[in-house]
């Protein structure tokens, strides 16, 4: 059986992909662009993915998965929708530095060398996703 720290940094992950998910929905709000907003959109299903797959594997190692973002998170979500930018551009930059340096960096920081293989393949698979995202996103940027 695999170690609780595994599941502890699992679950620390899957709050990161809840902040995720709380963080589109502030920044969908604001958009008005609807091109933009399918796609931040689909992002956000795919964060919901990630979270339901990080859940999956806690509990097929025992352990209980959290469902949410945890009192820090909420903290930060709580302010983070009264610092939503207005524009589009503002917006898609504030979803860039969130997937990039929360969601790839931060994150990757959190679980590494502290997983199984099998727990280190599903976290490297939603990071690689996030790596597209940043890069849609700069795609995004460059076109408004």
């Amino acid at each position: 059986m695999v170690g609780n720290d595994v599941i502890k940094e699992l679950n620390t992950f899957l709050k990161g992909q809840y902040m995720g998910i709380h963080a589109y929905e502030h920044l969908l709000q604001n958009l008005e662009d609807m091109d933009v907003k399918k796609q931040f959109q689909r992002i956000q299903q795919e964060h919901k993915l990630h979270a339901q797959k990080v859940a999956e594997r806690i509990q097929n190692l025992g352990g209980v998965p959290v469902d949410d973002e945890g009192v820090m998170g909420s903290i930060q979500s709580f302010f983070s929708q009264f610092t939503t930018p207005d524009t589009t551009e503002e917006i898609i930059k504030k979803a860039l530095k969130g997937e990039d340096y929360y969601g790839i960096h931060l994150s990757g920081e959190i679980v590494k060398g502290d997983l199984d293989t099998k727990s280190q393949n599903i976290v490297d698979e939603i990071l690689a996703e996030d790596h597209k995202h940043v890069e849609f996103l700069n795609k995004l940027l460059h076109n408004t």
